[in-house]
């Protein structure tokens, strides 16, 4: 038999999303006076979902068609629904709930019929488009330092949290197709990276972030600045036949790398102009292959 109690709703200030969520809270006490505290009851809420396709990969096949039921708590709002549902917030463009937008805040009700978008392309960031890669996408780095594009690079496994606080420190996109870690709070911003191939990765960061391109004057190795140096400042890092083959050069003014335009160069140009052509215009380089 369960305890007497008499139970009235608590107060929730008007406009608070409280108000609409199908969670009664009351305040019970003993009869005839006596301690009080206070429950929640539960209800659960009924709600439509529909992904955009871009998403689909995140989702089971059950949400992946347009109107798939889902039941929430009535308490936790649409952001952390659509988390728990396997997408990350990194990857929403915007929430629709019945044709009109709502922060990830918003607690869904019954009935709500909810609209999930992709981000638009190019992304706005709150800061300049810079980046942090984890240690699976070592290939991916170097192509963007190829171009120019400021990227830090984590070539040993550091762990997820010090990969979101240094994305934090630094405000760095992160870059991973690690779902987890692109689901912690403390990323300043965050990007999934979606295909496994190096030329479709380049791709897809270029047209979502548009950064700007810079090509050969960031240091592959290190993603220092390039400077321009003369053959007698960097002679004695260079082998007999660089050379007597080549005359320009360019240094790392970070690690000291010396870079020149060698047998790869060629290939190395080829990812430059394709890059440039489809996603912007080229700034002033120093040299190119190393």
């Amino acid at each position: 038999m369960g305890l007497p109690w008499n139970a009235r709703p608590t107060n929730v200030p008007p406009g608070n999303g409280l108000a609409r969520e199908r969670a009664a809270c009351v305040e019970r006490r003993w009869p005839g006076g006596g301690p009080r505290w206070h429950a929640c009851r539960v209800d659960r809420t009924g709600i439509r979902l529909a992904f955009s396709p871009h998403l689909h990969v995140f989702v089971a096949a059950r949400l992946r068609e347009d109107g798939a039921q889902v039941r929430t708590d009535g308490v936790s709002s649409l952001g952390h629904v659509v988390e728990s549902l396997g997408v990350p917030l990194t990857e929403v463009g915007a929430l629709h709930v019945g044709g009109r937008e709502v922060p990830p805040r918003y607690v869904p009700v019954e009935g709500d019929e909810v609209r999930v978008r992709e981000v638009t392309r190019p992304q706005p960031l709150p800061g300049p488009p810079r980046f942090l890669l984890d240690v699976h996408l070592g290939t991916l780095a170097r192509r963007l330092r190829l171009l120019g594009v400021d990227t830090a690079y984590e070539s040993v496994d550091i762990g997820d949290a010090a990969l979101a606080a240094r994305s934090a420190a630094e405000q760095r996109v992160m870059l991973s197709r690690d779902r987890g870690l692109l689901h912690r709070r403390e990323l300043w911003a965050g990007g999934y990276v979606y295909s496994h191939r190096p030329p479709e990765q380049l791709k897809d960061v270029l047209s979502r972030f548009a950064p700007p391109l810079r090509p050969w004057t960031r240091c592959t190795a290190c993603n220092g600045v390039l400077r321009e140096a003369g053959k007698e400042a960097v002679r004695e890092r260079l082998h007999g036949g660089t050379e007597r083959s080549y005359d320009v050069y360019a240094q790392c003014a970070d690690c000291g790398q010396v870079y020149w335009r060698g047998a790869h160069h060629e290939r190395l140009n080829a990812i430059v102009e394709e890059a440039v052509r489809e996603f912007g215009t080229p700034g002033q380089g120093a040299v190119a292959d190393r």
